[in-house]
């Protein structure tokens, strides 16, 4: 299919985030843009209001007459009823990544992969190959708060995308460079187990191009075979051919030194906290200098990036009261946004409210979301965001809550938390997880502010 001759594409699931930035790309390039959702969301309106047509019930009456190409995502439910009508209308019909593959195929790809990290990675490398004088546009996972949108366009060959390893979304991609930031398990009921996510992954990092550069966090061990034309390198800390030193935290910022392959910058202010943003920050970084961007440049990105929405992000920050949301939904995730709360706030209560995200991610990892969650010092569990799901006989937050040990927890449905996270005035508060949980964020700040 030649994407320059298609007119009218309609989107299965307009509103998610990867959609939108698709939808976003196409509207930019004069395509007349449509698509269904579940929920008005503030994304949704803000794609109403730059000109796409959305509308919220699944109603095949209401499908457009002549639509060319339909993008679908793989949240949308098997018995969507204008899924099934745009089958029987013969409409060729692409997942979102074989879309965003066609895009990237005859561009300079620059991917980042990894079970978590690749939405403040992929963004953060966008930001500083443009502040480094390097154009680019870019698919992101989030809402890059610089920009105010998760698509950059540019008018550059290179595109930057996140590369999503849901539903092996990511082999549609064959990247010029590619960084992966972790392979801890999770999708297992797409995987299966680890070892299968694993070889996945393997595959994906041998379809770089033909003298690519791979930037892989050290110790995650993905091999190369015999022979391959491919620049593979890696980045952490200590030993490590790109590498962190000398961390510390001042006036509210990370800083710390950079010892790369093409650089060696000392002193980089970085406005996002904890010792794993630094690491993304290390790895991006790194590939921004191998396809161009300034040290000068890269210095200054690094010191006004003002990260992505729902990635530990301020939303109240005052000497009385901080209120952090963020969308860590795996153990590790919620262990590297914990941890970094505490880093900051030594002295003070952190206190959060989790809502898992599926039950089978609960079931997979429940002892990883047991001993992430303890970190805390007060716990507000909610009850499971089932998403795509069912429920899973034995799987609950009941059960999950059993196995935490804070100082003190407890089960509270939405509107109970954010009446008692109110009353409490908690010093920090962590809102985390990937569910609907980020519409209690605004009731709690106001809450806070009356």
């Amino acid at each position: 299919m030649n994407l320059s001759e298609v007119r009218h594409i309609y989107f299965l699931g307009i509103g998610g985030i990867g959609m939108s930035a698709l939808a976003r790309y196409f509207h930019r390039r004069g395509k007349r843009v449509s698509g269904y959702d579940k929920t008005p969301s503030d994304l949704t309106r803000a794609l109403e209001s730059e000109g796409m047509l959305v509308h919220y019930e699944d109603v095949p009456d209401q499908l457009p007459a002549d639509i060319d190409l339909v993008v679908l995502t793989p949240a949308i439910p098997k018995d969507h009823r204008e899924w099934a009508a745009l089958r029987d209308k013969n409409i060729p019909i692409k997942k979102r990544a074989e879309v965003l593959g066609m895009i990237s195929r005859d561009a300079v790809c620059l991917a980042v992969a990894g079970t978590h990290g690749k939405t403040t990675t992929t963004t953060l490398l966008a930001h500083l190959l443009r502040s480094g004088g390097v154009d680019c546009n870019a698919f992101l996972g989030g809402i890059a708060v610089n920009y105010g949108t998760n698509y950059l366009s540019g008018s550059s060959e290179i595109v930057v995308v996140e590369a999503d390893e849901y539903d092996r979304s990511f082999l549609q991609l064959n990247p010029s460079g590619l960084i992966v930031t972790a392979i801890d398990p999770d999708h297992l009921d797409i995987y299966g187990d680890a070892d299968s996510m694993r070889n996945t992954y393997e595959d994906f990092i041998h379809q770089v191009q033909a003298n690519g550069t791979l930037i892989i966090k050290e110790g995650l061990n993905l091999k190369l075979g015999e022979g391959s034309t491919i620049h593979a390198t890696t980045y952490g800390w200590k030993n490590t051919p790109n590498r962190i030193e000398n961390v510390r935290v001042q006036d509210g910022f990370f800083v710390f030194d950079y010892h790369g392959e093409k650089a060696v910058m000392k002193d980089l202010w970085f406005a996002m906290p904890g010792r794993h943003n630094a690491e993304n920050a290390t790895a991006a970084i790194s590939l921004a200098l191998a396809y161009g961007a300034s040290e000068s440049g890269i210095r200054e990105g690094l010191k006004n990036f003002k990260g992505i929405k729902r990635r530990f992000e301020f939303v109240v920050r005052n000497e009385k009261q901080v209120l952090i949301d963020d969308y860590a939904h795996h153990p590790e995730e919620l262990k590297a946004a914990i941890s970094a709360a505490k880093e900051l706030y030594p002295d003070k209560k952190i206190t959060g409210m989790f809502q898992p995200h599926l039950f089978s991610r609960t079931r997979d990892f429940e002892d990883g979301f047991a001993e992430s969650l303890s970190m805390l010092d007060e716990l507000i569990l909610l009850d499971i965001y089932p998403a795509r799901e069912l429920p899973i006989e034995g799987v609950s937050s009941v059960h999950l809550l059993e196995k935490i040990k804070c100082h003190k927890q407890q089960l509270l449905s939405k509107e109970a938390a954010v009446e008692y996270l109110i009353a409490q005035n908690p010093e920090v508060l962590l809102v985390l997880g990937a569910g609907d949980i980020d519409r209690l964020v605004e009731p709690i700040r106001k809450g806070w502010m009356s």
